[in-house]
């Protein structure tokens, strides 16, 4: 049902008598609406376009939001022909009276005239969610993005252009609560307030009276059946997606639609064992690049939760290999995801022998110096019918220390090295290695290390 009513009240003065003539007209629906959704605030930009009938003379405007979430101090509206013959004068909010403002109309023209009215109401929001479907052999993935779009401001919105925006804004009131306040200005003699929203950029300018046209600028997505296109336009700091067609989204009702579609997408698989970050867990990664090379790269991807599966025969039945949320992902730029622990690839290191040696004694005959040495055995199993790639940091909480008995693995960071393992399906791999780590004045006779 429809919250937001218009009307209008004709006053024409009639010559030669002392009274008016007071017509009362109810407009007709809106013709068309386009909604801008910002992600960041509970925010949306709403412009509508009617056709108004006016008369020549003064003219009022009944503008009526009950049970929504219109910000009142945004409202906003503009002729969009004979401009020059029409003076939106002010618009009033009665004292005593909630959700309803006039506004004062004095006309040179008499006949129909469209008009666009804007304000920001909230309620609405949007949030982007993800598909990933990798081959059998996993190197490459299906990429479904899709969009949907809530609505819980109160009002319906039939047959919607909708645009939907990631950036940041800086805002110094909420919406909903400018919407809930008794008076729009907060009491009733409060008169224009300052402006309310600024971001780089973009501004809106709050006003209840003539003048303060508002400007936004706005991202791609929401449950429907059947796919709309999503043109996507760059501004500045901003993104903005703009959903093909028409949609009617309903007041506490979700749309889904489809964002992009893109196949073949190279990927990266990596299993990753770090026991001071992870526990005794192997967790594996997924990683892409959004750029032309892995098929994307036209727009930036919002942020979301990826879901990924796995194509498991010709049949293309699917099984789950996990998920992860993700942030924006500009063009360019490569996203590392983390889809969780996993149990078909093992890594279980043991100390299979300990000692201590080269001990420094004061004049006292306390020990001041001493070497610690570990030999660690790393078993590596794979238990998957495809091949995978594995990586172990052993961490030393110390940058004096020296590895021997295996030369297979690269310098981390100062405390730190990395092995990396190519593994055949259903393998097992064995690293050896000792580790001698100097204590105390022993410190000195370590190698050197620099990063």
């Amino acid at each position: 049902m429809k919250r937001i009513i218009l009307t209008i009240i004709l006053i024409v003065l009639v010559a030669g008598l002392s009274y008016a003539k007071v017509d009362l007209v109810t407009l007709p629906d809106r013709d068309t609406v386009q909604l801008t959704i910002y992600n960041s605030a509970d925010m949306t930009l709403a412009r509508e376009s009617r056709s108004l009938t006016i008369k020549e003379g003064k003219n009022e405007l009944q503008f009526s939001w009950e049970n929504t979430l219109i910000d009142p101090t945004s409202l906003e509206m503009i002729p969009k022909a004979h401009a020059g013959q029409i003076d939106i004068a002010n618009l009033t909010f009665p004292p005593r009276v909630r959700n309803l403002g006039l506004w004062n109309i004095n006309s040179e023209y008499s006949g129909s005239v469209p008009i666009e009215i804007t304000y920001l109401t909230s309620g609405l929001s949007w949030r982007a969610f993800y598909m990933g479907t990798l081959t059998e052999n996993e190197e490459k993935m299906r990429l479904q993005g899709y969009v949907r779009v809530t609505n819980n401001s109160g009002e319906d919105y039939e047959n919607s252009q909708v645009r939907l925006i990631v950036g940041k804004v800086h805002m110094l009131d909420q919406i909903a609560n400018l919407a809930r306040r008794q008076y729009p200005y907060d009491r009733a003699d409060r008169g224009v307030p300052a402006p309310m929203i600024a971001t780089p950029g973009h501004a809106v300018q709050i006003s209840g009276q003539r003048g303060g046209r508002g400007m936004m600028g706005g991202f791609g997505g929401g449950m429907m059946m059947d796919a709309a296109e999503i043109i996507k336009e760059g501004l500045s700091e901003y993104f903005l997606y703009t959903i093909e067609g028409t949609q009617t989204i309903e007041n506490g009702w979700s749309k889904r639609m489809i964002s992009f579609d893109t196949e073949d997408i190279p990927v990266i698989n990596l299993y990753k064992y770090e026991q001071e970050r992870y526990g005794n867990s192997v967790i594996r990664f997924l990683s892409f690049t959004n750029d032309e090379e892995h098929e994307l790269g036209e727009t930036p991807i919002p942020g979301g939760m990826l879901k990924v599966y796995r194509n498991v025969d010709e049949e293309e039945h699917l099984s789950y290999a996990g998920q992860s949320d993700f942030k924006y992902i500009p063009v360019n730029e490569e996203v590392e995801l983390n889809l969780g622990s996993v149990s078909n690839v093992v890594v279980e290191p043991k100390v299979m022998d300990f000692k201590t040696e080269n001990y420094r004694f004061a004049s006292s005959g306390s020990i001041i110096g001493w070497d610690e040495v570990r030999t660690f055995e790393i078993e590596v199993r794979n238990t998957r019918d495809i091949p995978v790639k594995v990586e172990i940091k052993r961490n030393f909480q110390t940058q004096f220390w020296q590895v021997t008995g295996n030369d297979d693995y690269e310098d981390y960071d100062l405390d730190t090295i990395k092995f990396t393992l190519e593994m055949s399906p259903v393998s097992k791999q064995t690293i050896t290695y000792t580790l001698r780590t100097f204590r105390g004045t022993r410190e000195d006779n370590a190698p050197k290390r620099s990063m």
